[in-house]
């Protein structure tokens, strides 16, 4: 048992090391997650017998979907081993153990899906199949049974990376009856109080989440309420003013004059021309932007570009190459459609590499979001 909790724990420990430089406060308003890890299980209520062992041990693996960020439902498959010493006739002080398969259906709520250290408490019922070994009631010796449970628990959940967590568990159980420790006893059913069975585990383990739906708009506002230097956005405001709450195509129009006279300089930057956040979709005020680059384009017949996105710090690396080549490739589809030819064309995705502001305020990250022509 040492030996596996010592192996989980290099291995959490790699992963936090590995994924430290792409920490993110990323979460998803819906997702899957995919879990394993190790259970301490120990009886709390039984029939005849004491709990004098600690030979105790167990696995889990689990699904888990998430509907929103505080509410989802796992299924939880696990096996345990527990052993218990009788203390009632005729087996008194013989050992008696017990090989548990448990599956689960719980009900999770998360009560601060945004930080990086997320409890959340657990509701819902399982089924356990077990095989008491040396079992005081004959019929139950060696047999396999099976029996309803209650599960009721509490949790925590670590980030590690953008998408791994180190998740710790306690459940009490509670069973339909009163023989899962090989012994007949009274029973009030599910919820039967001290008369049925009990036992506990202690889960440790890793979640790795996939299947991530969009970014979640309410930590997003959080991160944002948290970061935001109004100062910095005010002088950001004050030099590009870039970011106007209704389309100002004349000054829009100005701009693209400015700047349509460097269309044959090495690096010519789309100025106005961002995005939304997790968004490869042109905005209206792009439009003549685009149309002005179209139309040197097409009165310089030799030039030959590279349309280069970039996006934000938040996300994956590997996520925001693809997002940012995305964009990329939205500007081309746009300027092939005003006449210019696809050869003279190539896109690339730049992802969060070259940040034009290293801020993670909303003002800064939108400006970070854009696309650049270098001529080739």
């Amino acid at each position: 048992m040492k030996k596996l909790f010592t192996i989980t724990t290099v291995l959490a420990a790699f992963l936090m090391l590995g994924s430290l430089s792409a920490q993110s406060r990323y979460v998803a308003q819906d997702s899957w997650a995919f879990g394993f890890g190790f259970t301490y299980p120990r009886y709390i209520s039984i029939n005849d017998a004491v709990v004098q062992s600690s030979n105790f041990y167990g696995g889990n693996i689990s699904i888990q979907r998430n509907f929103s960020e505080h509410v989802g439902v796992r299924f939880k498959a696990a096996f345990n081993h527990v052993e218990a010493t009788y203390h009632a006739a005729p087996k008194i002080g013989e050992l008696v153990t017990n090989d548990m398969f448990t599956g689960d259906f719980d009900l999770l709520y998360y009560f601060v899906p945004c930080e990086p250290w997320s409890p959340y408490l657990l509701i819902g019922s399982g089924a356990n199949y077990h095989k008491p070994q040396n079992a005081l009631s004959p019929s139950l010796d060696q047999e396999w049974n099976f029996v309803a449970q209650l599960n009721i628990g509490a949790g925590m959940e670590v980030r590690i990376g953008t998408d791994w967590r180190i998740k710790g568990e306690v459940a009490y159980h509670s069973m339909w009856n009163s023989q899962i420790d090989g012994n007949f006893g009274p029973s009030n059913g599910l919820f039967g109080g001290t008369a049925n069975d009990t036992w506990v585990n202690g889960d440790i383990g890793l979640l790795y989440y996939f299947g991530k739906g969009e970014p979640s708009k309410l930590c997003e506002l959080y991160t944002g309420i948290e970061a935001v230097d109004y100062d910095k956005i005010e002088e950001i405001v004050r030099r590009y003013q870039t970011l106007p709450t209704e389309v100002d195509y004349n000054r829009i129009e100005d701009i693209v004059k400015k700047y349509s006279k460097k269309a044959v300089e090495e690096k010519w930057a789309l100025v106005g021309v961002n995005f939304d956040f997790n968004k490869a979709t042109l905005k209206p005020e792009a439009y003549p932007i685009l149309d002005h680059a179209a139309e040197i384009l097409l009165s310089h017949p030799d030039i030959k570009v590279e349309i280069v996105g970039h996006t934000d710090q938040i996300g994956s690396d590997k996520y925001n190459d693809k997002l940012s080549l995305q964009r990329a490739e939205t500007v081309k589809k746009y300027l092939i459609a005003k006449g210019v030819d696809a050869s003279r064309i190539t896109t690339v995705g730049k992802g969060k590499r070259e940040l034009l502001f290293k801020e993670k305020d909303p003002v800064s990250r939108y400006y970070n979001r854009r696309i650049e022509f270098r001529v080739k």
